[in-house]
């Protein structure tokens, strides 16, 4: 949807009618409006609740609520605000690129890297290295995020997808809301886990004190992770994670939780080299980020079961990492359907 100017239509059962946008959404019996005027309008989900919260957006003539339901029949109205100019610089380096067409590329992110601009981090993102070397992601998704769907931390390494067309980027953000993407991690943590394999299912919420940071809660967002132990060995173990859900810090936090933590997150870590003899406790003392790795991402493409695979290597600090801790060659990894 591009352009301004007062766009309205009437909801029907199967898909918009004629005066409304192209690709309009269907009026499925409490589908949230939100929902709806994004499938409509093939927009960012985000972008239209803040047209809500501007009281842009009327269901029957009211001003709406980004929760409410539609119905066929409904009458929506959208007021969109002249479209945002990008103000993000583009900042010439390197990419790792592992894939790369028409609507979208995959890169391998190195540690370090942070995802997009925000406090404290005006420049020198993965943000402003897309722009350079892929310009007509401007002004597709969010501004300061050009064609970025999801992001991973700034000490997190590995495979992430971004979006060059406004097409694409819809059809991205829909896969990963509707948990339609596997998202495989490989992890280093203190300790062997009891269990062999296992799921964490525990809610996750800002901390109440600690307010940069996430923990378990009971009155958290729903929050989904399975593991499997594929090499332990002395104070550490292998560990390969999928996520369920996305909840921000999930992986870090939910290893806390079960008293394996990430060897060297300075956030949600424990100083477990401490009980160590002398001799061992470097490695795990000076390893300088959350020693995990976003191996592997699958995407839905064609028929139900069809997936777009795409892996990162396993970075050289996690191999040096793994093989100065356990003392023995990093381990041969499963294949996908492990």
């Amino acid at each position: 949807m591009s352009g301004t100017g007062r766009r309205s239509w009437t909801v029907a059962a199967a898909g918009v009618n004629a005066g409304a946008p192209a690709n309009g959404g269907t009026g499925a019996a409490g589908e949230r409006l939100d929902r709806h005027v994004a499938a409509a309008c093939q927009l960012p989900r985000n972008q239209v609740q803040q047209w809500i919260r501007a009281g842009r957006v009327w269901l029957n003539g009211r001003p709406a609520k980004a929760a409410d339901a539609v119905t066929p029949g409904d009458l929506v109205e959208c007021d969109p605000p002249p479209p945002a100019v990008e103000t993000l610089v583009p900042e010439p380096g390197d990419l790792t690129v592992l894939h790369e067409d028409d609507d979208l590329v995959v890169l391998d992110k190195p540690a370090g890297l942070t995802v997009h601009p925000g406090a404290g981090r005006p420049t020198g993102t993965l943000a402003h290295l897309l722009l350079s070397r892929y310009p007509e992601m401007a002004g597709v998704g969010g501004l300061g995020r050009p064609g970025i769907v999801h992001r991973l931390d700034r000490g997190t390494s590995g495979v992430m997808v971004a979006a060059r067309t406004a097409a694409a980027y819809q059809r991205l953000s829909r896969a990963f809301a509707g948990r339609a993407v596997v998202k495989r991690y490989l992890a280093i943590v203190h300790d062997r886990p009891a269990r062999a394999a296992g799921v964490i299912e525990a809610p996750i919420g800002r901390h109440r004190e600690r307010r940069q940071e996430m923990t378990v809660r009971p009155d958290g967002r729903p929050a989904r992770t399975g593991y499997q132990v594929l090499a332990a060995r002395s104070a550490v173990a292998l560990l390969q994670l999928d996520l369920g859900t996305g909840r921000t810090h999930q992986i870090r936090v939910h290893l806390k939780s079960i008293g394996h933590p990430l060897v060297g997150d300075p956030v949600y870590g424990e100083a477990r080299w401490r009980a160590l003899p002398r001799p061992a406790q470097p490695p795990l003392r000076d390893f300088p980020r959350p020693a995990l790795h976003a191996w592997r991402l699958a995407l839905p493409a064609g028929e139900p079961g069809e997936w777009r695979r795409f892996e990162a290597p396993v970075p050289v600090d996690l191999i040096d990492l793994w093989q100065d801790a356990a003392g023995e060659p990093f381990p041969a990894l499963p294949g996908w359907d492990a």
